[in-house]
């Protein structure tokens, strides 16, 4: 079972292992905050050394500060976002922006984040690079903050926010995939070239890839479009088929198209500038991830997936 690598991120100074823990499900309400602490608790156990949390995941920043009071805040590097908090949602004014910092830094219960990211602003980039960028920066400069990224689907906004300057990290999710790779021809190339660091999400498109059969359970008729954030993910049945027959071809060859799945995402072209995030609601499925990461996959596997789909690591 091979370990996972220890990566960079960009002109940071961050080592983390190529696989970090997304804190996206660890925020449901309606279960118990000993399921998530037990989750990152399970996660660190493994070597886990990066923890991405974010406002508009629930309960998910207050979960992990419960997680890491207990001595673990030095074991991990710790990322949030603004931009997102349900009481400002999508406000990236200064006063919306030190909000967001001051409240999730009382619920992660720390004085320093390693890296925040400006959180999915929809269609416009410039004011998010306004105010917004202003306080992080100025954040950034007091020693509050390690690093500044942008966490956004648009290609084009990770072309626009590296141009700043200012951006250490890109976070992209759903666009480097089994079923999407259109980030190797955009923002992976760009980033490199200007040593920002990477972060792959949704490497499962959501739960689409996680093992049990593709099928799509959402409407269909009458069906308003779907918002650029969602074209591409498991709410968008057009996708369906591929996933469905990716996961055909795993089942006859008694492989998990998880475990295809996560090592794609793992094996992208970032040169050892990036990692990959997981979002698990419990300890069971983040385990699952773990060995789906660690497992070995014959390269004779990946030689027949080329062959069939036309897809290479």
């Amino acid at each position: 079972m091979p370990d996972l690598e220890i990566r960079r991120l960009g002109r940071t100074d961050m080592k983390p292992k190529s696989l970090g823990l997304g804190g996206g499900y660890l925020g449901d309400k309606t279960r118990p905050d000993n399921e998530a602490v037990s989750t990152i608790h399970a996660a660190i156990d493994q070597g886990i050394n990066f923890v991405d949390t974010s406002p508009e995941y629930g309960v998910s920043e207050y979960r992990v500060g419960l997680a890491l009071s207990s001595g673990l805040r030095d074991k991990v590097y710790l990322q949030t976002k603004v931009g997102s908090h349900p009481k400002y949602l999508r406000d990236f004014s200064r006063n919306a922006t030190t909000w967001s910092l001051e409240n999730s830094f009382k619920l992660l219960k720390t004085d320093y984040v390693d890296s925040v990211l400006i959180h999915g602003p929809r269609y416009d980039i410039e004011t998010p690079l306004g105010h917004c960028l202003d306080v992080m920066v100025e954040w950034k400069a007091k020693g509050r903050i390690g690093h500044i990224g942008i966490g956004v689907r648009q290609h084009e906004f990770h072309k626009r926010a590296i141009e700043t300057g200012e951006m250490d990290i890109i976070l992209s999710f759903l666009d480097y995939t089994l079923l999407s790779q259109s980030l190797e021809k955009t923002s992976i190339p760009l980033a490199l070239k200007n040593d920002v660091g990477i972060i792959l999400a949704s490497p499962l498109t959501g739960s689409l890839l996680a093992g049990p059969e593709p099928i799509f359970g959402g409407p269909t008729n009458g069906q308003e479009e779907l918002p650029p954030s969602l074209v591409g993910s498991r709410m968008d049945p057009s996708i369906y088929p591929m996933a469905h027959k990716i996961w055909k071809w795993c089942q006859i060859r008694g492989l998990n198209i998880r475990d295809l799945a996560i090592q794609f995402a793992l094996n992208a072209p970032v040169k050892g500038n990036g990692i990959v995030l997981t979002g698990p609601s419990n300890v069971t499925e983040f385990n699952q991830v773990f060995c789906s990461a660690t497992a070995d996959i014959p390269e004779s596997v990946w030689k027949e997936f080329k062959a069939e789909f036309g897809i290479t690591t």
